[in-house]
């Protein structure tokens, strides 16, 4: 009797030209074929190009960028793209991608420059056909820092204050709240023994982050007032800092460092009345559409604005406090209170108004999560001279389409899928390709019809001219 129970033996072969491994790869090539992406790479960097040169500029850094979205973490990796032409086309080899980062890296402010320009470009054109990330009438960018471990081959690397090594990037990202997660809009690539709550490193984050939304978006009104909010940990949570998003016309909620007031006595000063029950947000449930928000039990917030010294702050900064029961077994910290633990932050919107109460105010702030890149893929390693390439290419490569509530199992929220999910399922997709009367078609496995609807609605767009 035969045994089911085992696996069949499979004969392993190499050569088959028509196999494609990253199926999903054709669906990044076409977001910047109609996103206007890679059209604005060719020409902003057009100027490095050499006489006679056989690959355009703006394809090499395109690929890198696409080469980092399927896993990679090296130059060499683009050669999964090359062994496909007939997805990703004519792919430059290693020696060609070394001259052109060797290139840009002579003039490494204008490539970047050039790059900056070409994707704020783009995200202009998508935004003016999809819709711009508006949130109660503004642009939400959040800005967070994460820890990036790299390979050490000494024996005591000088650490990064977290008992690792590594790198310590500072990232913007604007927040798409229920329709998706963080688009990244502005990089700055740190060593690891950066400092958290460096004012001058949040200030050009901000400022490059401002400079990717469109013109008419970050135009100020009469009143000196641009529709933008900032969100930032306690990290970002600096009088230099806040005083320049003051200055820039920008409503900001930075997390308060407690430890810098006294928390103490001003919570003595404040009656049980002033304290109003915290909201949270829910999923739906049967019969209810969209994110439900409800009071939390708990869990209360007020303002201290008038019982602490915030005269070194911008004028009209207010303090808002949440207290709630810590979590079985967590620890009090010293600027907890009464067994309660207590957090805050920093605000200059004006009180009153819709969704202006203090609960709203604080659901708002706390809707800041840290963004981060996933470990393990922070840039292209093509030698110290060209690192600030990374941060430019890197953003498009971890900003993957994908349409809305047709992802479900683990990794996947609310519709919204993790990188690692969404590349595992989206872009690693194996195919064939098949050439027929001079034309290519990409035949896919059963089970993939998400790829090929998504491929199908991006064609339908309109090409870029």
């Amino acid at each position: 009797m035969k045994d089911k129970q085992h696996r069949p033996w499979l004969s392993v072969i190499t050569g088959g030209e028509s196999l494609v491994s990253h199926a999903g790869g054709a669906l990044l090539v076409e977001t910047a074929r109609r996103s206007g992406l890679a059209k604005e790479l060719s020409a902003g960097l057009g100027r490095w190009r050499r006489p006679f040169a056989v690959h355009d500029l703006g394809k090499i850094t395109l690929d890198l960028a696409v080469a980092v979205a399927l896993g990679g973490d090296a130059a060499c990796d683009m050669a999964v793209l090359r062994a496909q032409p007939g997805v990703f086309g004519l792919v430059a080899s290693d020696p060609t991608v070394s001259r052109l980062i060797a290139t840009l890296a002579e003039d490494s402010d204008g490539a970047l420059a050039a790059i900056s320009v070409a994707r704020a470009t783009a995200r202009e054109r998508v935004w003016n056909r999809a819709g711009a990330p508006i949130q109660d009438g503004k642009v939400v960018i959040d800005l967070d820092a994460t820890l990036l471990t790299a390979h050490s081959r000494r024996k005591t690397p000088p650490g990064r204050g977290r008992r690792g090594f590594g790198h310590h990037p500072l990232l913007g990202f604007a927040d798409h709240g229920g329709g998706g997660g963080g688009e990244p809009v502005a990089e700055l690539l740190r060593p690891g023994k950066a400092g958290s709550n460096t004012a001058a490193d949040h200030v050009a984050v901000f400022d490059a982050a401002l400079a990717q939304l469109p013109a008419p978006l970050r135009r100020p009104d009469e009143a000196g007032r641009v529709a933008v909010l900032v969100r930032t940990d306690a990290a970002g949570a600096t009088h230099q800092f806040a005083a320049h998003l003051a200055d820039a016309g920008m409503a900001f909620s930075l997390g308060a460092n407690l430890g810098h007031f006294d928390i103490r006595t001003a919570l003595t000063q404040l009656p049980p009345t002033a304290w109003t029950p915290a909201y949270q947000a829910r999923k739906p449930r049967a019969a209810e559409r969209g994110v439900q928000i409800e009071p939390r039990e708990g869990a209360w917030v007020a303002e201290l604005t008038g019982c602490v010294g915030l005269s070194a702050w911008p004028p009209g900064t207010r303090l808002i406090l949440r207290t709630q029961r810590p979590h079985p077994g967590a620890q009090l910290r010293i600027t907890d209170h009464d067994g309660m633990r207590v957090t805050g932050f920093l605000t200059n919107t004006t009180p009153g108004g819709p969704a202006h109460q203090l609960a709203d105010l604080e659901l708002r702030h706390r809707r800041h999560a840290g963004p981060g890149i996933p470990p393990g893929q922070h840039g292209v390693d093509v030698g110290c001279a060209a690192r600030g390439q990374h941060r430019e290419l890197v953003p498009s490569a971890h900003r993957h389409p994908g349409p809305d509530g047709q992802l479900a199992g683990h990794g996947v929220r609310e519709g919204q899928a993790m990188i690692v999910t969404l590349r595992h399922r989206l872009i690693r997709v194996p195919a064939r390709l098949i050439c027929h009367a001079g034309a290519l078609t990409l035949r896919l496995p059963p089970g993939h019809h998400l790829l090929a609807q998504v491929l199908a609605r991006l064609r339908a767009l309109p090409a870029t001219t």
